[in-house]
């Protein structure tokens, strides 16, 4: 049984992502697309004859936060609380997994699928890098570095520059492969073992390469960080500690391009993108009228591992010539475009996340809550949340969700447009800095066309 399939028993009678369809929109789908086609095309209009100079600068944008406030995050109080959190949530998690029965019942289900991965991103958004403060595989290494005598910063490599990104983006499409395409996602031991394979990596990558290998390649760590480059709060280097807050795309300018993060990108806009394109109508029609899928086991398994596969090959392929297909300047190389132009597509991600996943977080997420009270399904109430109801407030509000979905999208893709328009006026040589947004902009254009049609073709 898919997850898909198997949470209406976790959440309650309804699909998915089943509810604010096209038939929710106050204007037709295809009007819709349209209208938001032409506000990512007046957008660009404007950046193009306003925006004439670069306007986020890591040094100078910004102003500190409140003293208060500064002082407060920045004490070794406050990183020591968030440590403890991550690691009693660490602890629950293990205890579920290794005691839990293999119920749908079973809160690691919803603490895996639900919490660990769709609400890390508002999260992110709204308070910082999160799971950077709270992870327990970097609370666990920092205590077997100290007891050892070690620097937890340092390990015992530098880690290989090359790498870069690309076990992040490796690790993240694990992730999804489990989510969407393995046909015994719901069942307790293949998760399990997922979780304790991540952790036996992170601590071994943890003592090889030290912390920096978590800001490189932990799969949730860079999902997290990324995600919190569209936040209010940041710091002006690796190195400053003091907490300045300034606006999201300031905020987004400062995303280093390396190796793997246009792959880490692609594997996220990819996923989401496949998540609804495998409840289309389209989709759906193919697996029952394809003998062939119908016969084998194996077969559909293949056909969304493929299908999955070529959303994000294409989603990265498509960014990559796009950028590419540009004139460059002295001391630019055509092919490090892709990536520093990769930070454009975050608020796009992130968007599609919102449209995508709200109903589902909203009421799996407080499914979860609720479960969490009876880890062992034993009629408990640990923490007294089993008798709370789930709030189903947008199955009675379709067309608000709807509304919601289409205004995340045009917002993340404008969004995107300006921070690739910022870019393009710092990168590229002054005959080139319009006419050469133009390759992305299509792809923009083609990515919001596409991604409406899928969230509302399910």
């Amino acid at each position: 049984m898919t997850l898909a399939a198997a949470l209406p028993q976790i959440v309650g009678a309804l699909p998915l992502h089943g509810i604010g369809g096209a038939r929710d929109l106050p204007i037709p789908r295809e009007l819709a697309i349209a209208g938001a086609v032409a506000a990512l095309v007046l957008s660009f209009s404007v950046l193009a004859l306003a925006w004439r100079t670069p306007r986020y600068d890591e040094a100078r944008t910004g102003r500190p936060a409140p003293i208060e406030l500064a002082a407060l995050v920045d004490s070794r109080a406050w990183h020591v609380v968030w440590r403890v959190v991550g690691m009693l949530l660490f602890l629950y998690t293990a205890m579920v997994a290794i005691f839990g029965k293999d119920l749908l019942t079973n809160p690691l289900f919803g603490i895996f699928y639900v919490w660990w991965w769709v609400a890390l991103v508002p999260l992110s958004v709204l308070f910082g890098p999160v799971w950077k403060a709270i992870s327990p595989v970097r609370t666990i290494n920092g205590l077997l570095s100290r007891l050892s005598g070690n620097d937890p910063e340092r390990g015992l490599y530098a880690y290989p520059e090359k790498l870069g990104h690309w076990p992040a983006a490796i690790g993240l499409f694990a992730f999804v492969w489990m989510e969407l395409v393995y046909p015994y996602s719901t069942e307790l031991g293949p998760v399990r073992l997922w979780c304790a394979v991540y952790v036996a990596l992170m601590l071994v990558g943890g003592a090889l390469w030290g912390n920096v290998f978590y800001a490189r390649a932990d799969p949730f760590e860079v999902y997290s960080s990324l995600a919190a480059k569209l936040s209010v709060w940041g710091r002006r280097s690796a190195t400053e500690r003091r907490l300045w807050m300034r606006s999201p795309l300031a905020n987004l300018d400062t995303v280093v391009p390396r190796p793997g993060l246009v792959a880490v990108a692609a594997v996220l806009f990819g996923s989401t993108a496949f998540d609804s394109f495998k409840d289309s109508t389209t989709w759906v029609k193919f697996f029952q009228g394809t003998d062939f899928l119908n016969r084998h086991s194996w077969a559909p398994t293949t056909a969304n591992f493929l299908a999955l596969l070529g959303m994000c090959l294409l989603v990265g392929l498509i960014f990559t010539g796009a950028t590419m297909a540009t004139g460059v300047g002295p001391g630019t190389r055509r092919r490090t475009l892709p990536a520093a132009f990769a930070h454009s597509i975050l608020p796009i991600i992130v968007a599609y996340v919102i449209a995508h996943y709200l109903s589902y977080l909203l009421e799996a997420g407080e499914a979860t809550l609720i479960k969490a009270s009876d880890p062992f399904s034993t009629g408990a109430n640990w923490f007294g949340t089993a008798n709370w109801s789930v709030d189903y407030y947008f199955a009675y509000h379709p067309t608000l969700l709807a509304n919601i979905k289409v205004g995340a999208v045009v917002i993340g893709h404008v969004l995107g447009v300006v921070a690739a328009h910022d870019r393009s006026i710092k990168l590229l040589p002054k005959q080139h800095q319009v006419t050469g947004q133009l390759p992305l902009l299509f792809a923009m254009v083609g990515f919001t066309a596409g991604g409406l049609y899928l969230l509302f073709s399910a």
